[in-house]
């Protein structure tokens, strides 16, 4: 069992699981601190008044008026305000207030950004220090003893292979231009302009990250199969649909009649998050990086959403016991502020000065808060615990899915957790009732987001400081979200 914050037990399918204990005592220290999310709702629990998806006093910020001039004022791409029609006021941990007093379990983490929780202690410390200090706060690329620390903290955490002979580049501030960099960066040094990527892939928004994302058109990508289980395209999952997969890869690399043009590297996601929580099998991804090795292509590992602890290893390569030729890192490193970079091997570092650049690559403020991030979550082992809690809540999610047919699939690696919903009679795509799903969750207090081909996948995306008691308010709520939309459906 799972014991929920409410006291409901959720079947696991298996035996009882026991409570894990916080890794240290000033760990636990501070995530009751990040639990709490203002004075007024200090020490409630759900079900009672300030809890969460519940009101609390003392709103004295119109929702509804910025909720309409949002609308009449921002752009039809906006995303996510559309599906999440909350204006955040206050946050701590794993909890959002609303300005309407509500109070929500934020499983959405800012795409995966906020891997030690909304305001952190030892992250609001880290930007305090800056801001105290008179250090500059805008520097373009010039050495700070902040970016020295940053730079310190991070190669302490690298693969040690790509360590002892990396260089780093510190890119624009969002993750979308360091995966341009990474692929302006392979093909000067290549000379070679093609490009390998996956389907389901997602590395971005401009366009050359869009190119090679999924649904990409008349581009220089050679579209491979990334592995899955569910939704095999070879129709077997498993270690053979893997293996199918990269024998495709070898064959179309070395048929000279193939219409594969010259690649410059190949990009993989060791998860696909957008793509619907697809793990990459370690022994495929192994096969990806010998493939590439003897061919002298240099491997690009897109670790935006899975880097700093989110899988269950401090990198989603980790697993697979992989090096890649370059990462890719952005959320999580810069400690819920922009930031975004690529270390790669000393080998590639053959651009001129200028040739890759960003206003805004020196952000000191983001750089602190990094460092404290990167340097908490090796301290306190929370890429174990990740690994541990994330494992259970697969485990609940599981038993969960035994009762209910609309659950397809359950899948994720650590804290990086998918549902896929489908239509109990055909076995399609549920988008529909994911959406629904959502809204029940969003009405329980819960913020999740969806995924995958048709959106139908209800993605959880907790900090890496989710408690136990977190955890079980987390499986409850969707517990209850998703009969009750498959009620809703029919």
């Amino acid at each position: 069992m799972f014991e929920s914050q409410s006291g409901r037990a959720i079947s696991a399918g298996g035996p009882t699981l026991v409570a894990l204990t916080e890794p240290t005592a000033a760990a636990a220290a501070a995530d009751a601190e990040a639990q709490v999310p203002s004075q007024t709702s200090r020490g409630r629990r759900p079900g009672t008044p300030g809890a969460a998806g519940t009101p609390v006093s003392g709103a004295t910020v119109s929702a509804s008026g910025i909720l309409r001039r949002q609308s009449q004022r921002e752009s039809a791409a906006r995303t996510y305000a559309r599906s999440l029609p909350i204006v955040p006021v206050r946050a701590r941990g794993l909890t959002i207030e609303g300005a309407d007093g509500r109070r929500y379990l934020d499983c959405l983490s800012g795409a995966g950004t906020l891997a030690l929780g909304h305001n952190h202690p030892v992250v609001l410390e880290a930007v305090r220090g800056v801001l105290d200090s008179g250090a500059p706060l805008h520097v373009l690329d010039l050495a700070t003893p902040v970016k020295d620390a940053f730079t310190t903290e991070l190669f302490a955490n690298l693969p040690p292979a790509l360590a002892a002979d990396a260089r780093i580049q510190f890119c624009g501030p969002a993750g979308t231009d360091a995966v341009e960099a990474a692929l302006k960066l392979v093909r000067t040094a290549t000379g070679r302009s093609g490009l390998l990527a996956f389907t389901g892939a997602y590395h971005g928004m401009t366009a050359g990250a869009l190119d090679a994302s999924g649904g990409a058109a008349d581009v220089r990508v050679t579209r491979l199969p990334y592995p899955q289980d569910f939704r095999c395209p070879f129709g077997v999952g498993g270690s053979e649909g893997a293996e199918l997969g990269a024998r495709w890869t070898e064959n179309l690399l070395d048929d000279p009649k193939g219409g594969a043009p010259a690649p410059a590297g190949m990009i993989v996601e060791p998860v696909q998050g957008e793509g619907g929580v697809l793990p990459a099998p370690d022994a495929w991804l192994r096969r990806m990086r010998e493939i590439t090795e003897a061919r002298g292509i240099p491997l690009i590992a897109d670790e935006v959403q899975t880097g700093v602890g989110r899988t269950g290893a401090f990198w989603g390569v980790d697993h697979a016991g992989v090096v890649p030729d370059v990462l890719v890192l952005s959320k999580a490193i810069g400690g819920s502020l922009p930031l975004a970079v690529i270390v790669y091997r000393a080998g590639l570092d053959v651009w001129a000065p200028g040739a890759h650049a960003g206003t805004f690559r020196g952000n000191q403020l983001a750089m602190a808060a990094g460092t404290a991030t990167l340097a908490y979550v090796r301290e306190n082992r929370l890429a174990e615990r990740a690994a541990s809690l994330g494992e259970r809540m697969l485990t609940a999610l599981r038993g969960l899915a035994a009762d209910h047919p609309c659950i397809g699939d359950v899948r994720g690696r650590g804290l990086m957790i998918g549902v896929e919903l489908v239509d109990p009679e055909t076995g399609d795509s549920a988008p529909a009732l994911a959406a629904a799903v959502r809204q029940e969750c969003l009405d329980r207090g819960l913020i999740v987001e969806l995924g995958g081909r048709h959106s139908a996948v209800v993605r959880l995306l907790p900090p890496l400081t989710l408690t136990d008691e977190q955890a079980g308010a987390v499986l409850d709520r969707l517990a209850d979200a998703i009969p009750a939309a498959a009620r809703r459906a029919h």
